[in-house]
């Protein structure tokens, strides 16, 4: 799953790896996404989470982008684009078994299959589902979904209607829902080496795949009673060492993290000092430090001197891993690895 640019990590060279490691599929949330990929020169399927609006169906068709269907209207736009474009229109059904987002009814999914069929110019390549607690310890309601998709992959076969592909599994399911696999899994991100929840087991080892990094932009000594950032909300107790790291939340560093956000510079940890700008942030590195302008600044992920954990960031914030390396904004470079060496 390479959405969201990749889950911030960046998309084409993430899908690459991806498929150059054994993928076999993509999966964006946006036709938009989908089309960066094919102008990218990726050429491997490639299904459409999110649905789309009638008038982006011939996207699908001139792009040979899989789309997730759940309507007769957007059915008829495909059929229609299909027709104009002389080529199929390849679908995957999204049967709605409990998410209660996008999807048709797990009810209805056997009669709105049958009609999807005979329509001339879809081809079905896929139904599928998602799970709303796959990554809680109860999974008494994932398994309730897991059933209702079973009962409905079952009525849809029973019509002789043909489905290459059948998935439901998330990262959640990958790891503590065996049962729930098919014929394809959907990593999102665990792909990027985190656990979805606190809840999870951790039955598979993961390393995280990113590390946000920066430099110390500036260093000064000031004195006891110093008022650092906007509002004056960091107040240094004695004399001491600023540095200010150009990092602030347009570039992904959450403003939350004001005064409880920390970074690692040479192997010790900071707190950040005061607010958290648009573009930098300010630490107390404490007095006569060694910090110098320069020097490396790990404000997530791991190094071998120590790490700031992702799964710290979420405990303070309350959110999750998804959202946090979300945040890491397209102003900031991403540099790729392969065996310790960038590329």
């Amino acid at each position: 799953v390479v959405k969201a640019d990749a889950y911030g990590h960046g998309m084409p060279e993430v899908a690459r790896t991806a498929l150059e490691a054994g993928a076999g599929y993509l999966a964006v949330a946006l036709v938009e996404e989908g089309i960066a990929l094919r102008e990218a020169g990726i050429e491997a399927p490639a299904l459409v989470f999110g649905g789309f609006f009638p008038e982006q169906a011939p996207f699908f068709v001139r792009y040979n982008l899989e789309a997730t269907l759940y309507s007769l209207e957007n059915a008829a736009a495909l059929a229609e684009a299909a027709k104009r474009l002389q080529k199929p229109a390849k679908v995957h059904i999204k049967i709605d078994t409990g998410m209660g987002r996008v999807g048709i009814s797990w009810e209805e999914a056997a009669s709105f299959a049958s009609k999807i069929s005979q329509i001339p110019g879809i081809e079905i390549v896929g139904v599928y589902t998602h799970f709303a607690t796959s990554d809680e310890k109860d999974k008494s309601f994932a398994n309730l979904q897991l059933q209702r998709f079973k009962l409905t992959l079952k009525n849809i076969i029973s019509q002789g209607i043909r489905i290459p592909l059948k998935h439901a599994a998330n990262s959640g399911a990958i790891l503590d829902m065996p049962g729930a696999s098919f014929d394809m899994v959907r990593p999102g991100i665990m792909m990027y080496g985190y656990y979805p929840s606190f809840e999870t087991t951790e039955s598979v080892p993961l390393k995280p795949a990113m590390t946000f990094q920066s430099k110390v932009l500036y260093v000064k000594e000031v004195e006891e009673g110093t008022s650092v950032s906007y509002g004056r909300k960091y107040i240094t107790r004695h004399k001491t060492t600023l540095a200010t790291i150009p990092v602030g939340y347009a570039d992904g560093y959450n403003r939350l993290l004001t005064n409880r956000g920390e970074v690692l510079i040479h192997g010790q940890k900071y707190r950040v000092a005061g607010r958290v700008c648009m573009d930098q942030i300010i630490i107390d590195a404490g007095p006569g430090a060694s910090v110098r302008v320069g020097d490396d600044v790990v404000l997530f992920g791991r190094t071998a001197r120590g790490e700031v954990s992702v799964y710290d960031i979420c405990r303070k914030l309350n959110t999750t891993p998804y959202e946090v390396t979300c945040w890491v904004s397209n102003r900031v470079p991403r540099v790729y690895e392969n065996q310790n060496k960038a590329i």
